[in-house]
């Protein structure tokens, strides 16, 4: 039987030794930061936009705007597989892959004065690519909120107390917001929402059981219905009111719940009940129905390698980099920091029962079909207060996990309900930032590639472009997120975003070749992105096989379906753009004087 502070120790000890030796060597070696070299935040300089920030400041930023659901229910479930295979492809994932792929996506950026990687690709690959990347960024991008704002629904569904406490986010956000613009006082405004928060989970209970709470414990399909309404209004309203307080109120949450988890497996050190391995390597699980590969790198994707930070990468963060050498901090440690924060939510999902974890990941038939008997669940059921069976998505999973390592201490053991339901909303609040931020950056593709065929639309400040394209971008992630279950959206989301991976990949293999002191240093990005490939095609080909097309299968959906060729296709046009521009700097170097500073060249 392995304990937790097992997983922990190792982790953290191979993270250090990956940043301190495989981390140097990428960016000083192969990337060769000078920080002689005017970076583009001072360069741009501008005040609002472009503004030189500390590293460990935009180190939090960044590391804030990336980790989003995926390190929290992606291991969680992956863990139906047992947990080796997720703490294997968390580590290599995030080392030779992750860690790769961020650092390179923001260094392109910087290389092209900030700009967002479908401007890259069309600078460093040619037009096609460049629309493609940009087409595929719009798709992902909206899946990747069907997908996150799946986890919401099933984690707040017939729980009052949860809805409750997440709806009050709202106006106190507002407040927060309101507070600092008019006072300029963020001291005071982010105590008062900190404690406002706070507040409504300890009267939570007394909510539930009031006239309210049978009012509050909405349907899944009330609440997939209500989250759109909510993103439109977040992404229409002035980013200063909603979005960004409720993500700064968010980051003290998750630095709180993290931290607090790591310092209870460290005292506690809770046994992880599940096997190495479990008898569903080979398909045919209540949770995720695919194979141990490829499901397990396209289940977890945050904290091991994902292409959403991508949109981070080439989005506010290169224009914050003060040095190039920051690079190493921001890029690459942050993503060995989600890594950290994947493998505790494994911990958590892992140090329950099987068959306790099972009963409440996989819906009440499929259960039953495991011929398994429950053992903890009754009891966590009864001192949380709510139904625990059938809770499908991963964030009741991890809740009910972390609430039982909590209470294990002896002052917290009665305050169960309180820890999963401040779990519950930290989890709900966290991924409606993400879902706020999504859906504005949606927003923002959609108006720039429509803009193309109507110019007004390319004015961020036009009311009806801001309005229809706000609308537009809701329609859709909301379409797909009440047309499918979790196995199959989050397979979809899965997908999509380890094709952004690749695409990133892409993108620094060609910079790097066009650039670094030697050919081979592009081995960097190809090893990973020849996995990642072939991965993400054939779990798109299996999914279509054997979920969309397929009309007995629990999960068709045939859009879904159309959605995986469109995506796939363009990712083989940008690759096939790719090789070929490969093939040609390579001819081009071959025949050139030896190579030349990697920061002596200047982008196109």
């Amino acid at each position: 039987m392995q304990h937790a502070i097992t997983f922990v120790i190792a982790t953290l000890c191979i993270l250090a030794i990956a940043y301190r030796l495989y981390g140097v060597f990428f960016v000083r070696k192969v990337l060769q930061a000078d920080d002689t070299e005017v970076t583009p935040s001072h360069q741009l300089e501008d005040g609002r936009n472009y503004v030189p920030t500390n590293r460990w400041v935009n180190f939090g930023q960044h590391f804030a705007a990336i980790a989003a659901a995926g390190p929290l229910v992606g291991p969680v479930l992956a863990a139906q597989f047992g947990y080796l295979p997720s703490l294997v492809w968390l580590l290599i994932g995030a080392v030779i892959g992750g860690a790769v792929h961020d650092t390179v996506v923001l260094f392109a950026s910087m290389k092209h004065q900030g700009k967002s990687l479908s401007e890259v690709a069309k600078s460093e690959l040619g037009p096609i690519a460049g629309w493609c990347t940009g087409l595929a960024m719009l798709f992902i991008i909206t899946i990747t909120m069907a997908g996150l704002s799946m986890v919401v629904v099933h984690a707040l569904e017939r729980n009052a107390w949860g809805v409750f406490a997440v709806f009050m986010t709202i106006p106190i956000s507002m407040v927060v917001g309101l507070w600092h613009r008019v006072t300029g006082d963020l001291k005071t405004a982010s105590w008062v929402g900190f404690i406002a928060v706070l507040l409504c989970v300890f009267i939570g209970p007394y909510i539930q059981q009031s006239a309210f709470g049978d009012w509050l414990s909405l349907r899944a399909e009330t609440i997939s219905l209500a989250l759109p309404v909510y993103a439109f209004f977040a992404t229409a309203l002035p980013v200063w009111l909603l979005l960004t307080p409720r993500g700064y109120i968010s980051s003290f949450m998750k630095i709180g719940v993290f931290g607090a988890l790591v310092i209870g497996v460290i005292f506690i050190n809770p046994e992880i009940r599940f096997p190495a391995l479990t008898q569903f390597i080979g398909g045919g699980g209540p949770v995720l129905g695919g194979p141990v590969w490829p499901f397990i790198s396209i289940t977890i994707a945050c904290g091991a390698i994902s292409g959403f930070h991508a949109f981070i990468g080439s989005g506010t963060t290169p224009k914050l980099v003060d040095k190039w050498s920051d690079m190493l901090p921001v890029g690459f440690g942050a993503m060995l920091a989600e890594c950290v924060v994947g493998v505790m939510a494994l911990v958590a999902a892992t140090a329950l029962h099987p068959a306790d974890y099972f009963a409440i990941n996989a819906t009440p038939e499929a259960f039953a079909k495991l011929g398994m008997q429950v053992v903890d669940l009754p009891t966590l059921s009864k001192e949380i207060g709510i139904d625990l069976y059938g809770r499908t998505g991963g964030a009741v999973t991890l809740a009910v996990g972390m609430s039982s390592i909590f209470t294990r201490v002896p002052w917290f053991s009665h305050l169960a309900s309180y820890f999963f339901q401040f779990v519950v909303m930290f989890e709900a609040v966290f991924i409606l930032t993400a879902v706020d931020s999504g859906t504005r950056v949606s927003r923002y593709l959609i108006q720039d590639f429509f803009g193309d065929f109507y110019a007004p639309l390319k004015r961020i400040d036009w009311m009806p472009g801001l309005i229809g394209a706000s609308m537009l971008a809701c329609v859709m992630w909301g379409y797909l997120l009440m047309s499918g279950d979790i196995g199959s959206v989050w397979a979809l989301f899965g997908v999509s975003n380890q094709l952004m991976a690749s695409i990133g990949l892409i993108i620094g293999a060609t910079i790097i070749l066009r650039l670094a002191p030697q050919r081979w240093y592009m081995l960097t990005c190809l090893v990973p992105l020849a996995y990642l490939y072939v991965t993400v095609n054939y779990a798109g080909y299996w999914m279509m096989t054997h979920v969309y097309f397929n009309p007995a299968a629990k999960g068709y959906n045939p859009v879904n379906g159309v959605l995986s060729v469109i995506m796939l296709v363009l990712g083989l046009v940008i690759l096939v753009t790719a090789v070929r521009k490969w093939r040609e700097l390579w001819v081009a170097r071959s025949a050139s004087a030896p190579a030349v500073s990697l920061h002596a060249a200047t982008a196109r």
